[in-house]
């Protein structure tokens, strides 16, 4: 029997075909939007290590033993008492000998400067107005390499007990042990999607990774950091700008150390320890931390843009408050929250503008 075969199409059939088309191109775009952080690898560093493409090497900045803070993960601003630890009248960070190495290697200067949005010949200023301090949480950054002439970036997590500089903002500025410049991280990552290289450390969590922002503009910049030692027996305030020798007598653990709150950016539950990844390349060469001296820069893009922030549960920080020059120093200049991306500027000597915001 000849078989006949229609070409018109039904009407419930087209009607089918259409709305599976328009289905399959919703889904598609629905993937494409929640996609913009789904290329992201975050490399880990774990303390002690440069990581790659440092632009030096120095050992001794770091410690193995910091005890972890309770408040982990979500975003913090830069001047809870508390987020940052440090040895009583100790540092082992070395402005000083920073600002010699890059007044010593030009390129490395120019590249370094332009990360913190600064001229080269700033940089004696403005990093004897950055505060060493050791970090409590494991850390989410944007960390700026050397490579071939030039600065490099890339999205790290920092391990806690790492030695940093912050600025007057209490944004993580610059890596101790290897002199690596560090901005604010693209806000458009996330922790929990993002895929992870290096190598991993008990304890390491997705959900426990803290961003900082900078502390809120209106309320100047910070006069005093509220630090807990390693072992978090103790508090105690260091003087911005200073670097051990100017810090208070022991205090009382400042009420965020001893309950355990929620985030004011609650991280996702159910987070699972990472898996081992390959080791960050990179060696460390002996030396030692001396006190040196800091300022600031302007900000880079992709940063949370200071602003309020629900307070954490506890006393007001200590001695915070408005400065237009570093305590214990008698180096002026002027300090701007890490986001870069801004052309050199000079540094006056006793003016700090408020963080750029967007």
């Amino acid at each position: 029997m000849l078989e006949i075969r229609s070409t018109i199409a039904r009407p419930g059939a087209r009607a089918r075909s259409l709305a599976g088309a328009v289905a399959a191109l919703v889904a598609a775009a629905g993937a494409l939007s929640g996609c913009g952080d789904a290329g992201a690898t975050i490399t880990r560093l774990t303390v002690g290590s440069p990581g790659p493409e440092p632009y030096t090497l120095v050992a001794g900045t770091d410690r193995s033993d910091v005890k972890a803070r309770p408040q982990a993960g979500g975003t913090r601003e830069g001047d809870a008492p508390g987020l940052y630890g440090g040895t009583r009248r100790a540092s082992t960070c070395d402005r000083a000998r920073l600002a010699a190495f890059l007044q010593a290697n030009p390129e490395k200067a120019r590249a370094w400067a332009q990360v913190q949005g600064i001229a080269a010949s700033d940089i004696p200023r403005y990093v004897s107005r950055l505060t060493p301090v050791l970090l409590r949480t494991d850390t989410l950054v944007t960390n700026h390499g050397y490579s071939e002439g030039r600065a490099t970036s890339g999205p790290a997590v920092l391990q806690a007990g790492m030695g940093v500089l912050v600025n007057g903002y209490g944004v993580p500025t610059v890596k101790c042990n290897c002199g690596n410049p560090l901005t604010p991280p693209d806000k458009k990552i996330s922790t929990r999607n993002a895929a992870y290289s290096g190598r991993s450390w008990p304890g390491f969590e997705k959900g426990n990774v803290t961003r900082i922002r900078p502390r809120d503009s209106r309320e100047g910049t910070i006069t005093t950091f509220v630090l807990v030692d390693p072992e978090a027996t103790m508090g105690f305030e260091r003087p911005r700008a200073t670097e051990g020798k100017a810090d208070g007598p022991p205090t009382a653990l400042p009420v965020t150390e001893t309950v355990a709150a929620p985030s004011d950016s609650p991280a996702p539950s159910g987070s699972g320890l990472e898996s081992p990844g390959t080791e960050s390349p990179g060696t460390e060469s002996p030396g030692t931390g001396t006190p040196g001296t800091e300022t600031p820069g302007p900000q880079t893009p992709g940063t949370e843009p200071p602003g309020p922030e629900t307070p954490e549960p506890g006393p007001s920080t200590p001695g915070a408050g408005v400065t237009t020059q570093a305590p214990g120093t008698g180096a002026g200049g002027m300090e701007t929250p890490g986001e870069g991306g801004h052309g050199p500027v000079s540094l006056p000597p006793s003016e700090e503008p408020a963080p750029v915001t967007s």
